[in-house]
């Protein structure tokens, strides 16, 4: 069987599952909260918009086997921020003045904790000339307009924590 593996970084978007850290930020701001409750902080991660990851999807599939078949890829954006950051930005954007408080019900097991996560994405920008069309920035906004519709908003617990 011909086969090709795609690694996507760390998917966002609207109808995100509210366990993930951006839906948890969003959510709560949307809702009115200006003390945020977050795990960790200072963990980074590379943040890449659903329609990017989609597109990455799409283009090996389009892509010619002889340059896929067999490989493994990542898609991201090759940019990390850290969690503290990230809300900040979150907020930035939705225009709140917040307090971020790291909450040790949501802090990982000790050691077990992913410390920095960064797509290193060149060969499959080079086998296909995939490249993310988004920013961080404008993938937030898609994101923060789709929670901030009162319909979407209600079907998530902001402040709740899910595990």
């Amino acid at each position: 069987m011909q086969a090709v593996t795609l690694c996507p970084f760390n998917t966002f978007g609207p109808r995100q599952s509210a366990r993930a850290v951006i839906p948890a930020v969003v959510t709560q701001i949307a809702a009115g909260a200006r003390t945020l409750t977050l795990g960790a902080l200072t963990p980074t991660r590379d943040f890449l918009f659903v329609e990017d990851t989609a597109a990455a999807f799409h283009t090996l599939g389009d892509a010619p086997a002889s340059a896929v078949v067999g490989e493994r890829f990542n898609a991201g954006t090759g940019a990390e921020v850290s969690v503290g950051t990230l809300a900040t930005d979150i907020a930035r954007l939705m225009d709140a003045d917040i307090e971020i408080v790291e909450d040790v019900e949501r802090l990982r097991p000790k050691d077990s904790e992913v410390m920095r996560l960064c797509c290193d994405a060149t060969r499959l920008r080079e086998r296909t000339g995939w490249a993310p069309s988004h920013t961080r920035d404008t993938g937030l906004q898609k994101t923060i307009a789709w929670f901030r519709d009162p319909a979407n908003l209600a079907r998530y617990r902001p402040g709740d924590y899910t595990r």
